[in-house]
Order: structure tokens, then sequence, then C-alpha cells
């Protein structure tokens, strides 16, 4: 049996993040089911919302936030979040994230998602999640108190209850080492479940393979409660590809721009919202859902080519790249 003060359970960039502010003072174990590389976090293209600018304030973010939560967002956690977000993307920064500059180096390059009434996503080109991912990941193995363990993934908690204890509380959880297929015992004064969602139930999402819920049904089994199931997020635009597999189109195409066309070049998009191609990604998704059954239609077109050459390579390099790489 292994015994650490914090097992961490999950190693996207919650884990990842908590795992370096406990570490201190704090011997750690963080578990992944893969590699560090290996979650939602390091997929994620467009970037970051907070308020970073003097046009911009809390007030708009929280205002912009509670419309597209369509007013079921939680006043507390989204006041919360807000407030906390400029010293948290400031935090980032002190740790490394290359975020993307503006051209004369005057500060960082803000883009624009939809639902914000301003530009607020700080972002790394349309990399963000993998520029933040790796960055934090190279603390993290360097850290002498954080004991890392790859191609884990964590079976069960162990529980009082289930260990036939007075008292019912969490005491590690049982990990299953997918190498040698041996299931190890480890014991923590206090288990972090920082595995994320649940996205792969579903046949098409633009979720990672690892995004299974495990760590929803151990929570489960263990007798926490679950709540707010039913909100799923479907990325509204991906690749739509006959004989590839399909990846992710950030959100800041449509931001930087991008109109979405039937596949006859009509804009549809303003006949469902005012805001347009700019509406929160879940008007947008429904929008598209609609009009691809209506019309019995395979896919809708995200058209950028308004816009130079160079400036689709420089804003999304990525998306540029993978498009090649199917391409070929």
């Amino acid at each position: 049996m292994q015994q650490y003060d914090v097992l961490i359970i999950g190693s996207g960039l919650a884990g990842l993040t908590l795992a370096l502010k406990v570490a201190a003072d704090k011997k750690v174990c963080l578990v992944s089911k893969r590699g560090l590389d290996d979650s939602s976090s390091n997929w994620a293209q467009g970037g970051i919302a907070a308020v970073l600018t003097d046009d911009d304030s809390l007030e708009a973010h929280i205002k912009d936030t509670r419309i597209a939560g369509a007013g079921l967002c939680d006043p507390e956690v989204t006041q919360l979040v807000v407030n906390h977000g400029r010293e948290t993307v400031q935090w980032l920064i002190d740790e490394g994230v290359p975020f993307t500059r503006e051209a004369d180096d005057s500060g960082f390059h803000l883009t624009r998602e939809g639902g914000h009434s301003h530009r607020r996503i700080i972002h790394a080109a349309d990399a963000t999640g993998h520029a933040v991912q790796m960055t934090l990941a190279q603390k993290v193995r360097k850290h002498k108190n954080i004991k890392i363990l790859e191609n884990h993934i964590a079976v069960d908690l162990i529980t009082g209850r289930k260990m036939g204890l007075p008292k019912d509380e969490c005491l590690g959880a049982y990990v299953l080492n997918n190498k040698t297929g041996k299931v190890i015992t480890i014991a923590a004064q206090h288990t972090v479940l920082a595995s994320g969602g649940a996205g792969k139930v579903y046949l098409y999402t633009t979720n990672p393979d690892v995004s299974t819920g495990d760590g929803i049904a151990m929570a489960w089994r263990a007798g926490c409660r679950v709540a707010n199931m039913e909100f799923i997020q479907f990325h509204p635009t991906c690749l739509y590809h006959p004989k590839a597999k399909s990846f992710l189109i950030t959100e800041a195409v449509r931001g930087e721009g991008g109109i979405l066309k039937l596949p006859d070049g009509t804009r549809f998009m303003p006949a469902h919202d005012k805001r347009a191609e700019l509406a929160p990604r879940d008007i947008v998704a429904r929008a598209i859902d609609f009009e691809m059954k209506k019309r019995g239609i395979d896919c809708v077109y995200l058209d950028i080519s308004h816009q130079p050459a160079d400036f689709v390579l420089s804003h999304f390099p990525t998306i540029y790249r993978r498009w090649c790489e199917i391409s070929r």
C-alpha cells in the first residue's frame, strides 16, 4: 500500500493546478489514466475568458455569463469565478504559459467568442489548452513532492463504509496499473476527483477518448450527490470528414469573423439569433442541428475565406496543420 497526504485522480488543468498548489508542504500522488497530456484540457483550443482590459468590467462578464447560461448559472459561483479570473490568468502567466501577444508586443492579444460582449479571451494561438497543459505538466514532473502515476486508472474509492468502519469517510482509492494489470491500494488523508466529464458516452463528441465519466461513477458509488448531469456541453463546430476522425474547430474562428453557411452559400445564423455566429454555443449548436435535419444535409460550412491567408495561418495554425494532415 502507498500512502500520501493528497491523492489527485485526474491530470487535466484542475488536477495539475491543485497538485502544484498543495505540494509545497504535502506529499501528493497524481493519477493519470494515460499520459499527462491526454486530457480534455490539452485539447482546448480557444482560450480563457477573464476581464483583462479597462474597457471591460466584471459586471459585464457576469451579465454575459448569466445570459449564456439561460439564467441557470449559480450566482455565487459565477461571481466567484469572474472575480478571480484576472488573478488566475496572472498565475498562469507567472507559471510561464506562453499566451499570444500583440504584434507590437504592447500586451496580450485578446480574441472574442460566442456569448461575450467584449474581447476578453486570452489565448496561445489556437492551442491554448495544450500550452497550459504542457507548461504545468513540466513543473509537476520536476516537483519533488509529487508522485505521478501515468497509465493508471482509478477503479474505486475506498470508504469507511466499504471497510466496515464506524466513520464513513474517503480513505483513498484502488488504482489499476494499465501496463501490468495489477491493482494497487493508495491511502490518502485527502482524495480529490479531478477526473473530467463523460462526453464519450455519446457517439459524436469533440471530447478525447479518456472522457468516460469514471470519477462521476466513483463519486456516486461512494455516496456523493451527483447533480446537473443534464448539462452536457456540445461544441458547435468540429470538422466533418467522411473518411477521417473529426476534430474540434475553435469558437474563436467565429469570434474572428467566421460565418456559418448552408451548402448553397446561404448564411443562416441571423435567422436563429440576433447575435448570429456570436450567440452562445448551445444556441449555435441547436441552430446547426435544426438546419441539418430540416434540409437533410450532412454538414454546414464555416467560412472565414474573407480573411487573408496570413491571418488564418497566424491565428489558427493548429487547425490548419491538422487539416493538411488529413488532406494528404
